[in-house]
């Protein structure tokens, strides 16, 4: 009995090690599809790799709908160079995974986790927590706007920039979030197109323009106005009172990787605390509990969060998107 006992500890002990020692063996190289900016991408690998000097990190970097595009394409080609996905929001994830793409990964070390942030079938994580909220040019705009039903007013919603689902996936989260919620609806978006509001690209694009003073209002994820704000340009961020939509940018392994090892340690490290803070640093709310957001951010706990129907918002994207184009183009 002993004996057996003892055998069983040493095999789930084999188990729950997998994870870091998969870690510790990698070597190799691995392809990085992601939508996260450029400059936070190449500091991310960078500390990644003083972790893991064996593993080098090849990085394509575009919008979550380009880079699903070209996931597609090379899907339909054959099979894609790429090992890790880490993009914008759960929305495409979940389609890499009904179409049978993504590669589970059961030993992830998830503890402190949310376990909402986790897809079930342990095939892709959420790494950060982002929302979606307003931004204004502090120079323009004397009194901040409070409410999402601030757009609409005539001045606001004339200059109003925002990003458009058709290049990003935090957009398409925002969209979908706000039709699917009976104060808004398509409603608001009609009013805010009468108003002569405008879409531009990616979230990029709506700070750009705000930033410059060229549109006073913006709708943007947090992390882009608030580090912009840091650095001195002349913008501010709000969270809506009615609530923000949230995405969680989740990282993924592709079925087709030749690297698994490689790709696992990657996943570890996302999930690790080195890389949450180093989240933080970049500006994003971690996903560990119990760690503190970066300054100025306000607790995560206190924060208003829309519902979004992820399912429903999976099913409705084509035509959310067709929807959006014939209001504002595109």
């Amino acid at each position: 009995m002993t004996r057996r006992l003892s055998a069983s500890l040493a095999a789930l002990a084999g188990i729950l090690l997998s994870g870091s020692a998969l870690a510790a063996d990698a070597s190799g190289a691995i392809t990085l599809y992601t939508s996260q900016p450029n400059d936070q991408m190449t500091a991310v690998v960078e500390a990644f790799r003083k972790d893991n000097p064996d593993v080098t990190v090849e990085i394509f970097r575009a919008g979550t709908t380009e880079l699903m595009a070209k996931l597609q394409a090379e899907f339909a080609a054959g099979g894609s160079p790429a090992d890790v996905v880490l993009i914008a929001d759960t929305v495409a994830m979940t389609q890499l995974k009904e179409a049978d793409r993504l590669l589970p990964y059961t030993e992830a070390p998830v503890e402190g986790i949310p376990a909402n942030l986790v897809d079930p079938d342990r095939t892709y994580f959420g790494t950060k927590l982002l929302t979606t909220g307003i931004i204004y040019n502090t120079d323009e705009v004397k009194t901040a706007p409070t409410s999402w039903n601030d757009l609409k007013a005539e001045d606001a919603a004339s200059q109003l920039i925002m990003p458009s689902p058709l290049y990003s996936g935090a957009a398409v989260v925002h969209v979908g979030t706000m039709t699917q919620a009976p104060a808004f609806g398509w409603d608001y978006y009609e009013a805010l197109a009468d108003g002569g509001a405008v879409a531009g690209q990616g979230n990029g694009t709506v700070l750009e323009a705000v930033a410059r003073g060229e549109k006073s209002y913006g709708m943007i994820v947090d992390y882009m106005a608030m580090n912009a704000k840091a650095k001195g340009s002349p913008v501010a961020f709000v969270f809506p009172s009615e609530g923000v939509s949230t995405i969680t940018q989740p990282v993924a392994i592709l079925k087709g990787t030749d690297n698994p090892d490689a790709a696992k340690a990657f996943v570890d490290w996302q999930l690790g605390r080195a890389a949450q803070e180093q989240s933080v640093a970049q500006g994003y709310f971690p996903v560990i509990e119990g760690m503190a957001p970066p300054a100025g951010y306000p607790d995560p706990k206190t924060l208003r969060v829309l519902a979004t129907d992820s399912a429903k918002l999976v099913q409705d994207e084509a035509d959310l998107k067709a929807r959006f184009s014939d209001l504002f183009g595109g």
